[in-house]
């Protein structure tokens, strides 16, 4: 890498850094090219020469900042044996990014989605990341488990995904009926692991009875998507 490239991603890196702190501390109604130039330490022109547009700075800051959080925490999830274990991690690194101001930063994100159309995709596929990551480890925690021929892992990762997101959102408003709602999240990862724990009879009976449900809810679904006869 040349010493000219070197130095353009260093002032990039502090460009999407200052556009990270700027939304965290003064939201996004504060977040220009001065307050963005102010935070990163440099000159305000630079952020149109890197980055066209302030929008686009916001939106590569916001796709930076998921990258570098996931990665952070990839080798912890990876090692997460269960579902409880999962919600457990998923409570951990919600207070530790809440600590950090993450969690202000996200809703400062999706406020802003709404009026800078560069955001939306952005925060979306920051989401996709952490999507992602809890796929994985919900196919192999619960491979082993009565639900595992039930469960749709895909789906399961973006109802997750999007339960801390609105925890972290109504954690402004309701501090302590957010922990009650992380509190029942995790509950119901202890159910899950309690029915694997389950002889092979009860096993038998829970899948049976599960089999019963998930065919009594395609026929609610099928009934709902039906045309309306005349």
């Amino acid at each position: 890498m040349s010493p000219e490239t070197a130095k353009s991603q260093e002032t990039k890196t502090k460009l999407l850094e200052g556009a990270l702190r700027t939304l965290t501390e003064q939201g996004i109604a504060k977040a220009s090219a001065r307050t963005v130039a102010a935070a990163a330490g440099v000159n305000q022109a630079l952020v149109f020469y890197h980055f066209g547009s302030v929008d686009e700075l916001l939106a590569a800051a916001c796709r930076y900042g998921a990258e570098t959080t996931v990665a952070k925490y990839r080798t912890r999830l990876a090692a997460v044996a269960s579902l409880s274990e999962l919600l457990a991690v998923g409570r951990e690194i919600h207070e530790q990014e809440r600590a950090g101001g993450h969690v202000a930063l996200l809703g400062q994100l999706l406020a802003g989605a709404q009026t800078h159309a560069a955001l939306g995709p952005a925060t979306t596929a920051g989401l996709d990341l952490w999507i992602a990551e809890i796929e994985q480890v919900l196919r192999r925690v619960l491979a082993p488990t009565p639900v595992n021929e039930f469960a749709d892992p895909a789906g399961l990762a973006r109802a997750v995904a999007a339960s801390f997101v609105g925890i972290e959102l109504y954690e402004g408003v309701d501090e302590a009926g957010a922990h009650a709602a992380l509190t029942a999240l995790e509950q119901l990862g202890a159910l899950v692991a309690a029915l694997d724990t389950l002889g092979p009879v009860a096993q038998r009976a829970v899948r049976h009875h599960l089999r019963r449900a998930a065919r009594g809810c395609e026929g609610l679904c099928a009934a709902r998507h039906a045309p309306e006869r005349g």
